[in-house]
Parts: structure tokens; sequence; C-alpha cells
């Protein structure tokens, strides 16, 4: 009576179960990515709650209309008042700059200029985003501010109608919001341009081709075809600037000379933002100054949530863009 082995597998086979093996690792480890990413998020939540809990149960002001931030005096009031107006307001000015600007430089490199140029061009402006947010303090501190006194006087001069490019005390230096916009939208540029540049390449070539044989000019084409088929990546890249700009610290704690006033004049000194008031105090700061600090962290993480999640909702509208179709 003979015993029969069982062949071994064919090549096949066991490149078949090989793969298997790797498909199954590779989506546990997906997975496991994905839950640590939730997990690391909650913890961060939980630590600013519980910290921020602290602070406001013995705040003697109100924390959203308080202008004043002295936490660590005997009674401890402090506000995030000027704080997220001086946030919102810096952010707006940067991205109201720089969206435009970075899609037409998007648009320049993709559609209009030659290869010989475009390329060392991206390069240059990929290259803006790793200067370091020191340089562009110090750039700003030495530079433009010196260098806005003939813009700042010129807007009050035809603009100070508005109210809100009304400078109110004249000929002071220009350390303000609208100076900080200006150096934030410089900063945050590189980043919306890179992803609308790579958003405008993936347009499928045949609808650019369609528009240009039905008779549409260079610029026709680009408005029918490119841009209602990169609006999702132009708002998902100036999300991406807006939460750079929105946690900004180092340079505009070099160049806005911050201040407990809230003001609408955006060409006077002052204001404040989240980021630079945690740099600037943190240090010098006692416990629970610390604990005071945390609740205002809290605020930042929340609004940076609500934009992140409000440009997935705008983006997922679009179901048919998907940059694996182009």
């Amino acid at each position: 009576m003979t015993s029969s082995t069982p062949a071994p597998p064919r090549g096949r086979e066991r490149r078949k179960r090989d793969s298997r093996v790797g498909d199954k690792i590779f989506m546990n480890l997906s997975r496991g990515s994905g839950i640590l990413l939730l997990v690391v998020m909650a913890a961060i939540a939980g630590f600013l709650t519980w910290r921020s809990g602290i602070a406001l149960s013995k705040n003697e002001g109100n924390f959203l209309t308080t202008f004043e931030w002295t936490p660590d005096a005997p009674k401890p009031v402090f506000g995030i008042a000027v704080l997220a107006f001086g946030t919102i307001v810096s952010a707006l000015i940067a991205m109201a700059i720089a969206v435009p600007v970075a899609i037409g430089i998007a648009l320049f490199i993709s559609h209009y200029a030659p290869r010989r140029i475009a390329q060392p061009f991206a390069y240059l402006v990929d290259l803006l985003a790793a200067v370091p947010s020191i340089i562009y303090g110090l750039w700003g501190a030495l530079f433009l501010v010196p260098h806005l006194d003939g813009l700042t006087s010129w807007l009050d001069e035809y603009l100070g109608w508005t109210y809100i490019f009304d400078q109110s005390r004249a000929g002071t230096t220009p350390r303000n919001l609208f100076t900080v916009g200006i150096l934030l939208a410089i900063m945050i540029l590189p980043i919306i341009t890179a992803v609308s540049r790579e958003v405008f390449r993936q347009t499928p070539r045949m609808h650019e081709e369609a528009a240009l044989a039905l008779g549409a000019t260079r610029w026709e084409m680009i408005r029918t075809a490119v841009l209602p088929f990169g609006r999702p990546g132009i708002i998902s890249a100036s999300m991406l600037g807006l939460g750079r700009a929105l946690g900004e610290t180092i340079a505009v704690a070099v160049v806005l000379s911050s201040n407990s006033v809230l003001s609408l004049h955006l060409l006077d000194p002052g204001g404040g933002t989240f980021a630079q008031n945690i740099a600037l105090k943190f240090n010098e700061a006692q416990p629970f100054g610390r604990d005071a600090l945390m609740a205002s962290g809290l605020v930042l993480f929340v609004i940076t949530l609500l934009v992140n999640g409000a440009a997935r909702l705008i983006v997922a509208r679009r179901k048919e863009y998907s940059g694996a179709n182009a």
C-alpha cells in the first residue's frame, strides 16, 4: 500500500496565496493607522477639554466676549474676543490675496508657459514652501513693515471712508493685522499654487480639445473646462492654506504689535491671534495661565476642524471629481 504526498503548489498558486497574505497585512496596517489617528485626535481633544475646564471654572470674565487676558491675576479674567477677531481677520485677508494669485500662477504654469519656463518656475514656487517661518517673520519685520508705509497712507487717504482702512493714528508703524495678512498670503501661496497646479493638469485632455474644436479661445477653454473640473481641488488647496494661516505662530509674533484692543481699523497697530498669544505667553505663564492658554488652543482646534469639515462637504458635492479619472 503506497501513500501519495500532495504535490507542491504551482508558481501561480503560490504567488496568489502570497498576494492575499500581503493584502491582508496591508489592509490591517491601513485600518490600524486610521484608528490610531482617531485615537490621537480624541486624546488631543480630551486633554485640551480637561485643561480648559479647569481654567474656565475659575474665570471671572466671559470667555467669549472679554478683551482682557490676565489669567494669573488674583482674580483671573481672560477672554478670546480679540484673539478670535485677529485670527479670523488676518486669515481672511491672506486668503483674499493668496487664492486669486495662486490660481493665476497655477494656470500660467499648467496651460500658458512653455515647458522650459514652466518647470523652473514651478520649482521656484515650490521652494517658497520650504522657507522656515522665522525667516518669513524676520523678512516681514525688517523689510515688509518699513515698506508698507506708502501703501497704508494711500489706503487711508482714498479708502478711509470704508472705516476699516481709516487709520486713526496716522504715521504709526504698520505692525497691524493688514500687514500680517499680507505676510500670511505670501506664506500660503506656494501650498495653494502647488495643489491647484496638479489639479489643473489632471483635466481630461478630451474636454480641453473639445472646447478648442468648438472655437473657444484658450481662456474660454480654461473657463469652461479646466476651472469647473478643478473647483474641488481649488477648495481643498485653499483650505490647506487657510489651516496654515490660522495656526501660524512665529511669523505673526515677530511682525504684529499685539495688545488687548479690538479695533475694526485694520491699519492701526494691535490685535492678536490664538497661536501668537500662546507662543508669547506660554513660558512666562503660571500653571493656571497655561490652562487658560489651553482653553484658547481648544477654540483654535475646533475652528480648524470646522473649516476642514466644511471643505470636505463642499468637495463631496462633486461626486464625479476624482484625480484617478483624469
